[in-house]
């Protein structure tokens, strides 16, 4: 350390404490200051990644996730445009700045082109972001957690709690089950194998797709019904999380080997042997399409869902969960009845997923229905047939109809009774009004859980000349998506109604004898929006009360000559379907 002198008033030579030279002390500061600008560079590299990596743990339908992700591409994009001129003057820095204070200049750059980058982003992000009124609507969206398998207790949106049953009354002689296969890789936790099975050999009947790419196991399923004529059934084995559709033959041996392996689980039916006419198991598989299912890790897990079977109402509604994919809650009903000639007491059970792609041509999802009311095959299809007609076929959520619907019944007889042999007799028509009405409280629990879906409509299209012509009215204005949009919106827009009435291709249509009402669901006067062909003046702030609540319902006359009607439920479109739908396969 050196000594320095001052002069003082008096000249005299004072020594005063030796300080480091002003060199030494500005290098300090600058070598502090470049530590604080390189910990700040490797904060904002971090908070770009963590944010990458948090948004791809995220439910697919979060807001947030929705966010994270739109900052992220802005980001990733501003990130390569913005590049070309920090990349130079980064380089450049050390021809026109001095050697020591090269290091914090390229700091100041690589910090000023990550604030651009995070500017750059911001509109991209208002472009992508929805409309302010997704802030009125954030509690709903929230609620709405879509994860791609069966729903947790911890993921079931409040409002939807109310429809999961707490209890219920099954068929005798039938057991349910369901283990954790992991055929989706991203499911840890969840059960995606579901197995419904009778002590006994059932009459069984089914109804599948129309779509021309018909998956594996409904051609497999389809295939076996026929060969068996509906008789000697034992069981429904469903997995969730691949739909095994459009995988050619190797899908169709996949399916196969699902069906004769869940035979075995049964020995005593078949002593493991094949008959050449199919399994006695009807195959469904739901998820993601042109995929191969895991088949050598379901098979394995198959005896742990037959140990599991039982029936209890935990069994049935374990099931019901492991059937799920982008449902937000399981569907399962049970019911009792009786028949006119006799004094047993028969049950129904029925669960069924469903939440997208969801468009009438039967089936429109996965259903199963099981009953211990004695009923002869040939019968149960017919049933089925018409149950389905007035339910799951009178539903729609985007007008998509899927490559795997299926609705299958079984019917094991375990209650006793004379069997239903003939179609005209009053135990037959009792037994097919009570399906059809069992049918349609299923049905409409899928509507009630549409991807994205915030109301429940229900369109009743009367004075029709056939009710096929008022069901196919029905089916325009629900799947229409500027009438779907408005409801969203809360907007009495009753025009878009009466365009998708007007090309519904109904001749029969008499346009100024047409009429358009909102019937309120607490009870009160309906709305009148269009009286035969004349539009009424519309009390706006009732109109859209009415549409505040969750339920709605649409009626629409369309003469007054005719008196066949039919009924279509369906829901709303809002933002949160397209981000369902835009992250569905991830």
């Amino acid at each position: 350390m050196t000594l320095k002198y001052l002069s003082s008033e008096k000249d005299a030579l004072l020594p005063v404490a030796a300080v480091p030279p002003a060199s030494e002390a500005d290098e300090r500061a600058n070598a502090k200051f470049e530590s604080s600008l390189f910990y700040l560079c490797v904060a904002t590299l971090l908070l770009l990644f963590g944010s990458l990596y948090y948004r791809n743990s995220l439910p697919p339908s979060s807001p947030f996730a929705s966010t994270l992700q739109q900052l992220n591409a802005g980001m990733l994009s501003s990130l390569w445009a913005a590049l070309p001129a920090p990349a130079l003057l980064f380089v450049s820095a050390k021809f026109f700045v001095e050697p020591s204070k090269v290091t914090m200049v390229r700091y100041w750059i690589y910090l000023l082109y990550i604030v651009g980058v995070a500017v750059g982003a911001l509109p991209t992000m208002a472009l992508a972001r929805p409309s302010p009124r997704w802030l009125t609507r954030s509690r709903a969206f929230t609620a709405q957690v879509r994860s791609y398998s069966a729903p947790g207790d911890g993921t079931i949106p409040a409002s939807k709690k109310k429809y999961i049953p707490t209890s219920g009354t099954y068929p005798l002689g039938f057991k349910a089950g369901s283990a954790h296969v992991g055929v989706k890789p991203s499911n840890t936790r969840f059960d995606d194998l579901a197995l419904i099975a009778s002590d006994t050999p059932c009459a069984a009947a089914a109804v599948f797709t129309t779509n021309k790419f018909q998956a594996a196991p409904v051609t497999v399923s389809r295939d076996m019904l026929s060969k068996r004529k509906g008789d000697g059934i034992r069981a429904v084995v469903v997995n969730s999380g691949c739909a095994n559709a459009v995988t050619g033959k190797g899908g169709i041996q996949d399916a196969l080997r699902m069906g004769h392996e869940t035979d075995k689980q049964f020995i005593e039916d078949s002593n493991g042997e094949d008959d050449g006419q199919g399994s006695r198991s009807i195959i469904m598989s739901t998820g993601v399409i042109g995929q191969r299912l895991p088949i050598d890790k379901i098979v394995a897990k198959l005896p742990d869902a037959y140990y599991r079977l039982g029936d209890t109402h935990e069994h049935w509604l374990g099931a019901a969960k492991a059937i799920c994919t982008t449902d937000t809650f399981p569907k399962l009903v049970s019911k009792t009845f009786t028949l006119p000639s006799s004094q047993e007491e028969y049950h129904l059970a029925g669960m069924t997923k469903g939440a997208g792609m969801i468009h009438p041509n039967m089936a429109t999802l996965l259903g199963i229905i099981c009953t211990d009311a004695p009923v002869a095959a040939p019968l149960l299809q017919g049933a089925l047939k018409e149950a389905i007609t007035k339910s799951f076929n009178s539903i729609s959520i985007d007008g998509d109809t899927s490559t795997n619907d299926t609705v299958a019944i079984l019917a094991n007889g375990a209650a006793g009774g004379q069997e239903i042999t003939s179609s005209s007799s009053k135990d037959f028509e009792a037994f097919s009004a009570t399906l059809t009405d069992f049918a349609i409280d299923l049905a409409k629990l899928v509507v009630r859980d549409g991807e994205g879906a915030t109301k429940f409509v229900t369109i009743r299209v009367t004075n029709a000349k056939t009710y096929e012509e008022a069901k196919q009215v029905g089916n325009s204005i629900a799947r229409s998506p500027l009438v779907k949009t408005a409801l969203y919106g809360k907007d009495a827009n009753w025009g878009r109604i009466l365009c998708a009435t007007g090309y519904a291709g109904v001749d029969s249509i008499i346009p100024e004898q047409t009429s358009v009402s909102f019937i309120p669901t607490d009870g009160s006067e309906e709305l009148k929006l269009l009286v035969k062909g004349e539009p009424e003046q519309v009390d706006e702030e009732r109109a859209a009360k009415i549409l505040e609540a969750e339920d709605l319902e649409i009626l629409v006359r369309l003469s007054e000559k005719y008196d066949a009607e039919a009924t279509v439920w369906t829901c709303d479109f809002s933002h949160e379907y397209v981000t369902i739908n835009g992250d569905y396969r991830t």
